[in-house]
């Protein structure tokens, strides 16, 4: 029986595909991966959300899609504020078996 090739990842997928900038890639990821589920529980519509976030309706659809090309880290946070979330960043450092600097939002 033939084994089946695989590549182990890096745990940040943007850094397996090559992105530029992984780290950040994946910090704007989470973010909005926690904005889309704040909307999706308080069963908001994107109209609504719009409202909350001070932006409009397209802007919802496309952070909620992934679309975060037009999307600061500072945006997202401010975002997550706007949505009655505490945001805190915490600096420590990188323990030595980890080659690259990781940015993880829980």
């Amino acid at each position: 029986m033939a084994k089946k090739a695989y590549v182990v990842g890096s745990g940040n997928v943007f850094a397996d595909v090559g992105h530029p900038r992984p780290a950040e890639a994946l910090a704007k990821a989470e973010l909005a991966r926690k904005i889309g589920a704040t909307i999706e529980s308080r069963g908001l519509t994107q109209a609504a959300a719009a409202a909350v976030l001070e932006v409009d309706q397209p802007k919802v659809s496309a952070l909620i899609r992934g679309r975060l090309a037009g999307f600061s880290l500072d945006r997202l946070v401010r975002f997550l504020v706007l949505l009655g979330h505490d945001v805190e960043i915490v600096v420590k450092a990188r323990p030595r078996a980890t080659s690259q600097a990781r940015v993880l939002v829980a």
